[in-house]
Formats: C-alpha cells, sequence, structure tokens
C-alpha cells in the first residue's frame, strides 16, 4: 500500500497496528496501518466496517486497545494533548442548541475550547466566512437547513484552526446541492491541512480526495490514491442493458454497481473478471465500480 506524496513539512499522521476490541470480545478496527501526510484523505467502506470507531480513535475520544498513533512525531495515545491541540472534530451526530444562533453557538464553543476572550469574536466572524455563512450568522439554528448547521459544524471545528480536520459520515440526510456544496467546501479547506472524510458514499470523494483508505471489516484493504483504484478495475466493467424483469435475477447472479431504467430497458453495470454475456460491452470504470470490485475481490458486499 502506497500513500500520496506532499510537500515536505506539511502535517504527518501514522498509525501502526491500531486496533480497538470491545470488552464483548469484538474486534472493531485491527491492524490499521498507513501514513498521511496533507491533503483529503477519504475513508470509505461500507457501514460497520470500522470507520466511526477509528475517527473516534484519531480524535483521542477512544483509546485504542492496541497499536500506535503518531500525530508529528508524537505519540498520541500516550500524549493525547498534543494531537487535540491540532484538532478539529465534526462526529457523525453533531448537536445544537436551536435557540441559538450560530454565531452565538460558535462564541459558545469557543468558551469550552479556551480560546482567548480577546480573539473570539474575530475568529469566530472568520469561520462564519469561511463556510460561507456570514449572511446567516445571526439566524437561530432551529431555522436553519440541514446544510447550513453541517456548515456550522465544520464552524465549530475550525475555530482553533487545526491542522488534523476529521468529518464523519458528514452528508447523511443532506439534499444533493447540500452535499455538493459540503464537498466543495472541504476541498477549499485542505489547503496544507490533512482533513480525514469517513463516509460510506463514494461520490462523496470522487472530486475531492487526494487518497482513499478503504476498510471492511475493521481492517484497511486499500491505502493510495484514488487513481491506483481505478487502474485495479480496468477491463472489470460491463455495462449490459436487460430486460426490467430480469433484475432481480441479475443483481442475485452478478455483482451490480449501477442501473438505469432505460426506453428498452434497464441498463445495468455489472464489475466482473469476465462478461456477464455476449451483449454486455466492455465500460471505463468508475470510482463506485473500482470500490465494488476491491470488495468483491475480499468476499465484501458493496
Amino acid at each position: 500500500m502506497k500513500h500520496s506524496t506532499v510537500e515536505l513539512g506539511a502535517p504527518t499522521l501514522h498509525m501502526e497496528n491500531v486496533g480497538f476490541r470491545y470488552r464483548n470480545g469484538h474486534q472493531a478496527v485491527q491492524g490499521f496501518t498507513l501514513t498521511q501526510r496533507a491533503g483529503i484523505l477519504g475513508v470509505l467502506g461500507p457501514n460497520g466496517a470500522g470507520k466511526s470507531t477509528l475517527m473516534r480513535m484519531l480524535a483521542t475520544l477512544t483509546r485504542p486497545t492496541e497499536g500506535a498513533i503518531v500525530w508529528n512525531g508524537a505519540d498520541c495515545v500516550r500524549e493525547p494533548d498534543a494531537l487535540r491541540r491540532s484538532l478539529g472534530y465534526l462526529p457523525q451526530e453533531f448537536g445544537t442548541y436551536p435557540a441559538l444562533t450560530a454565531r452565538e453557538f460558535l462564541h459558545y464553543l469557543a468558551a469550552v475550547k479556551g480560546l482567548p476572550h480577546a480573539a473570539t469574536a474575530q475568529r469566530v466572524q472568520h469561520c462564519l466566512e469561511l463556510v460561507g455563512l456570514e449572511g446567516a450568522a445571526d439566524k437561530r439554528l432551529a431555522d436553519c437547513s440541514g446544510g447550513m448547521r453541517q456548515r456550522v459544524g465544520i464552524a465549530q471545528a475550525l475555530l482553533n484552526d487545526p491542522q488534523l480536520l476529521i468529518v464523519d459520515e458528514p452528508t447523511v440526510g443532506l439534499d444533493p446541492d447540500e452535499r455538493q456544496r459540503f464537498r466543495n467546501l472541504l476541498t477549499d479547506l485542505a489547503g496544507q491541512r490533512l482533513v480525514l472524510l469517513s463516509t460510506h458514499i463514494v461520490s462523496d470523494l470522487e472530486a475531492s480526495a487526494t487518497a482513499l483508505a478503504v476498510m471492511e471489516q475493521g481492517r484497511l484493504l486499500f491505502h493510495d490514491t484514488p487513481q491506483a483504484l481505478l487502474s485495479q478495475a480496468v477491463g472489470k466493467v460491463w455495462q449490459w442493458t436487460i430486460p426490467a424483469t430480469d433484475l432481480s435475477a441479475v443483481r442475485t447472479a452478478h455483482r451490480v454497481s449501477a442501473s438505469l431504467l432505460r426506453p428498452g430497458g434497464v441498463q445495468v453495470r455489472i464489475v466482473a473478471a469476465t462478461a456477464p454475456s455476449p451483449d454486455a460491452v466492455a465500460a471505463e470504470p468508475t470510482l463506485e465500480d473500482a470500490y465494488v470490485w476491491l470488495l468483491s475481490r475480499q468476499g465484501g458486499r458493496g
């Protein structure tokens, strides 16, 4: 496995054989090893793959039961404050106080985080501008859309100007336009930061991720660039138009990465080493196809 190359001096995260086992014996994460520098690392995997457990360990909320997490040379299992000083975190379940405005809420969290009082107003305004909420700063959170509340979540994670920004399943429940705006925002924020974006939605990563880490059943299956993952699926994707009545049987017999209703039937994309039918034609792989191909080789479910 490889990691993407970046400029020297960029923030560096290294995980070595990181694992977490619950008291009931369930191993949520095991043997997780990678090194990553600045950019957007998409942590991709099916629900239950261990992504959120990994994010909580990296956010120093859960202590690994094995392995080491090293941030810029500091052992964060032994010295979590070394990472916390550089960390911004948007968890999967992000709660707000609906009666507060976005500005009031960020002022409250700045105080909780211990930001210097004299600099708080300027920093809050800057973060509101970074996420494009300066025009809605004094709107009650109860009256904000889901996408706006997620942007408030990113704003609170940026209050301490972090080098490491962790966002866990941030687009769940957002409409397509809000999801696109959120992805564009993360791309704009990356710069010399390391952004970890955990998701099970491949489209969240197609245009933004500079590197991918694919997880399945708590293990790291792949760590490299999106282009490297795409290259693995070349010659493994087939486009086939079938009668709508055959769709259920085709889904049972083959790994279908996408389907689209057409006037002449259903156009399906099949991920397989060989053509599923003489009528199927080879197609250029998408990132979704490549992800499904990777999981199929491991016996996972796409």
